[in-house]
């Protein structure tokens, strides 16, 4: 029996609670809070792209990729892809494999000079995941400064 193939879209505010679930998932933060107005002020933004991956009427991952402008290669924009999460109980079905294959389309009619993630250092299983998809992990190295790090003025 053939698996069905997920649809890869463009979510919508109707995706909210279901956004929020999958977050959840990946930081386990009660304070994560997925706004339906959010989410239709991020459609409208052309540098934002939030994906969502639907396998039988509901939505099982998401990916934010966001376009930043570049001076070093004309018009190219760079993109960083954030908050991929796959849920628990489709990993390992294709779903998210699919997801990334959109948005490296994306990223490709868009004239991207490349894609950027960060993954946290514990999630062995998810850079995994990313090597598969020919993301190279040792390439560079990232940085990250949260906001209760800020210097206040």
């Amino acid at each position: 029996m053939l698996k069905p193939s997920p649809l890869i879209r463009t979510a919508t505010p109707e995706d909210a609670p279901a956004i929020e679930v999958l977050y959840r998932q990946l930081v386990g933060n009660g304070e994560v809070r997925v706004l339906p107005e959010r989410l239709a002020q991020l459609a409208r933004d052309p540098h934002t792209e939030l994906f969502v991956a639907e396998l039988e009427g509901q939505v099982r991952a998401t990916a934010l990729l966001s376009l930043c402008s570049d001076a070093m290669f004309g018009f190219q924009p760079f993109a960083v892809l954030e908050n991929v999460v796959v849920d628990e109980q489709v990993r390992g079905t294709g779903v998210g494999s699919a997801l990334l294959v959109a948005v490296e389309a994306f990223c490709l009619r868009t004239d991207c000079s490349k894609i950027m993630l960060l993954s946290s250092i514990g999630r062995e299983p998810a850079h995994r995941f990313f090597q598969r998809a020919r993301f190279v992990g040792d390439a560079k190295r990232g940085f990250v400064k949260y906001r209760r790090a800020f210097q206040s003025s």
